[in-house]
């Protein structure tokens, strides 16, 4: 192995992998190049290799203990140590972090000779020798964070140094429902194309916990929505939930105006809703077909700029105290993400093309420099109110996952794979966050040219070298309020595919990702939250990956129109116990447009087909994907299931009654399915070209209550799902 292979090796870059035709893809000298260069590591020759490639081994045996260490409970704490040859005797002491008690009484720590521990290696630089070693230490941990110290003491002088210790349960919380086994049933909805007689142009969590209630009086057990992250109010079209400014602060367009408090007792903030202006373009957002992002951002702002005033001349007050409580409990991360917005907004304001932080001047790119300290005391009203925005977000989503507490979930949230590189997340972790290069997925037969999400990753070296402060910050930021947790592409825990900034999809490369260690952390934050986690690992999934997943209790995400073996559609019987089954998703067509081949017609008239001959081939695999469709539906005993050419509600039907027949431990109906939209949410590889992420639902909630494709949908699921499996 080359210098530059061992370097790209050594920093989890894989050398090469197999593609969707099953042939070996080999990465290129340019590629690992670029990726390493967005590791913030200099490849650009061998000398330069060779020198990164010491520096960082060098760094390791350097360094005393590692980071952090995950282990299951119950597992014996067997510790890496690098030490200088030179010491004789290691002293230890373990203290709980995070509130996390140790057994009354008992002081864990302790003292080991290094002849006593196993040698791995020894390595010597410039004269220096250092030993590996492993410590093991006989200590029973409860589940959660502890901070190890140990000291020691080499050449004449007395070292220190510390990790952290993640004691995991192992396993991802489950509801009792699950493991007494009954199958659970909800219903998955976008939370913007809500409708409701009052609405401002969109849904928002009023609509939210009237949706919660009309599901809660009908039994049903989930609620998915849509990534709540915080948008870009400077620019509310990029509307893509999955492309979000921050995945660790709500979207505020969601806040329900007229159930904040201080609306009531707000004169100016009634008196600008009453005004002819303000009406009109109310009732224009209500009206439209398709979200009016930027008019809703308009009406929403001005009047939580009023209703902030309000509540902030009533400081002292128990709400004001309450918001402060709120706000110190937020910490470093809400700050900081308030404060990015805070900048941002100004920058935004100051001229054309300077939101993006990229663009700032150079002194505001730092976090924690010094004309960002100052902005944040001169513009703390600013700050404060990006906070306080956030207040009230997370109080209504909070009043309506306690709506949901009857539920055996309640809301089901999810979590994007990534955030726009212009946002929060990449300003505020620079070392963690890699800005030059983004997510994708490599060539494969539906996407020749292979994808770009423009989604920047994390660095897997510096996120396990912060301890993993950055996925913690945001497993807790999603889940709260929630009773389960969709992951958006999980098979990040493991790989992603990293396309370096300035190349094509094709020209990227897998960095490998610390499976045990992240999916340890998962169980643990989702057994303090009672959150149950589903990974959506549709596409490209590694051999044994589903199931090392389904052993940490994680949910397949098992989508009916994927769900294909050899012989056709996977029967109810076949879909695995632990997952959660849906007819689609928020990037496939409904079940009314994939059944009338409407889907096919859209792509056609958006030029999406590369060509004719590729257009005829959809048409004919979907021809026969319903004849398929059908024989599944029949074979599994819906004698009235549709045929080519009948209604699309027998097929809305049939699908229905084959997901609550499934083994699967939840399955969902889509809202826009029983709402027969034909028109999709989102259509992939487009942005400009469709309105994507805009389409409304053609019935308001009222409407859907009193429908009885609703009803009829409540009995199939509640009624076949009933049974309890052995």
């Amino acid at each position: 192995m080359s210098v530059f292979d061992a370097l790209a090796s050594f920093c989890g870059i894989e050398l090469e992998f197999q593609d969707a035709r099953e042939q070996i893809q080999r990465a290129s000298a340019e590629t690992l190049r670029a990726v390493l260069g967005a590791m913030g590591i200099d490849a650009t020759d061998e000398a330069s290799a060779r020198r990164a490639l010491l520096a960082l081994e060098r760094a390791e045996w350097e360094t005393p203990l590692p980071p952090v260490a995950v282990l299951r409970r119950g597992d014996a704490l067997a510790l890496e140590l690098h030490l200088p040859a030179a010491a004789r005797e290691v002293a230890w002491r373990i203290v709980p972090e995070e509130g996390v008690r140790l057994e009354q009484g008992v002081t864990l720590e302790g003292s080991a000779l290094l002849a006593e521990m196993s040698l791995l290696a020894q390595r010597e630089f410039d004269g220096a020798s250092y030993q590996h070693r492993r410590l093991r230490i006989a200590a029973d941990l409860p589940c959660g964070y502890h901070s190890l110290h140990v000291e020691y003491r080499a050449d004449g002088a007395a070292r220190a140094a510390r990790t952290l210790v993640i004691v995991t349960p192992g396993r991802c919380w489950l509801p009792a429902e699950t493991g007494a086994g009954r199958r659970l049933w909800g219903v998955a909805a976008q939370l913007y194309l809500l409708r409701s007689a009052d609405d401002w142009g969109m849904g928002d969590f009023g609509d939210l916990r009237e949706l919660v209630s009309m599901l809660v009086r009908r039994g049903a057990d989930v609620v998915g929505l849509n990534p709540l992250h915080a948008m870009f109010m400077d620019a509310p079209e990029r509307a893509s939930p999955y492309s979000p400014a921050s995945r660790l602060l709500l979207n505020v367009l969601y806040i329900d105006i007229e159930a904040v408090p201080e609306f009531q007792r707000c004169a100016a903030a009634r008196e600008l809703k009453d005004s002819a202006t303000f009406r009109a373009m109310l009732e224009r957002c209500r009206g439209a077909r398709l979200v009016d992002y930027a008019g809703v951002t308009e009406l929403k702002m001005q009047m939580l700029r009023l209703l902030f005033a309000e509540a902030r001349s009533a400081q002292g007050s128990p709400r004001w105290r309450e918001f402060e409580a709120f706000r110190r409990a937020g910490g470093d991360v809400l700050e900081r993400g308030c404060l990015f917005l805070a900048v941002r907004e100004h920058f935004a304001g100051v001229a054309a093309g300077n939101a993006d932080w990229h663009h700032w001047p150079e002194a505001y790119r730092d976090p924690s420099g010094t004309a960002i300290k100052g902005f944040a005391s001169e513009h703390a009203d600013a700050v404060t109110f990006q906070a306080w925005l956030q207040f009230v977000a997370d109080a209504q989503l909070g009043e309506a996952a306690a709506a949901a507490r009857p539920m055996a979930v309640g809301l089901y949230r999810d979590l994007a794979v990534g955030a726009d590189r212009s946002g929060a997340e990449t300003w505020e972790n620079q070392s963690a966050v890699v800005d030059g290069a983004a997510v994708g997925a490599p060539p494969d037969i539906y996407n020749p040219p292979g994808q770009n999400w423009g989604l920047p990753p994390f660095n897997p070296r510096a996120l396990r070298a912060e301890a993993y402060k950055s996925f913690i910050a945001l497993l807790r930021a999603n889940m709260r309020h929630a009773g389960g947790l969709r992951i958006d592409h999980v098979m990040a825990l493991q790989q992603l595919y990293w396309i370096p900034t300035g190349l094509p999809a094709s020209a990227g490369a897998y960095v490998r990702y610390p499976l045990e260690d992240l999916l340890g952390i998962l169980a643990l934050e989702s057994e303090r939250h009672q959150c149950l986690v589903v990974g959506e690992d549709l596409g490209t999934v590694p051999k044994g990956f589903r199931e090392r997943l389904a052993a940490a209790n994680v949910l397949s995400y098992r989508v009916l129109l994927f769900e294909r073996g050899e012989s056709g559609f996977v029967p109810p019987e076949g879909y695995p116990q632990l997952s959660l089954a849906v007819a689609g998703s928020h990037d496939l067509p409904t079940l009314k447009a994939w059944w009338r081949a409407s889907d096919l017609e859209l792509k056609q008239a958006l030029k999406l087909f590369p060509s004719t001959a590729d257009q005829e081939q959809a048409v004919a695999e979907r021809r026969r994907d319903h004849a398929d469709l059908v024989r599944a539906f029949r074979d599994a005993g819906l004698h009235d299931a549709a045929g080519p050419g009948t209604l699309t509600g027998s097929v809305r039907s049939a699908a229905h009654r084959f997901l609550a027949m499934s083994r699967a431990a939840i399955a969902l109906v889509q809202l826009d399915d029983i709402t027969d939209e034909s028109e999709p949410v989102n259509v992939p590889t487009t942005s400009d070209e469709h309105p994507n992420w805009r389409r409304r639902l053609s019935l308001t909630l009222a409407e859907i209550d009193a429908h009885p494709n609703l009803a009829e949908a409540v009995k199939i699921f509640h009624d076949a799902r009933a049974a309890v499996l052995s």
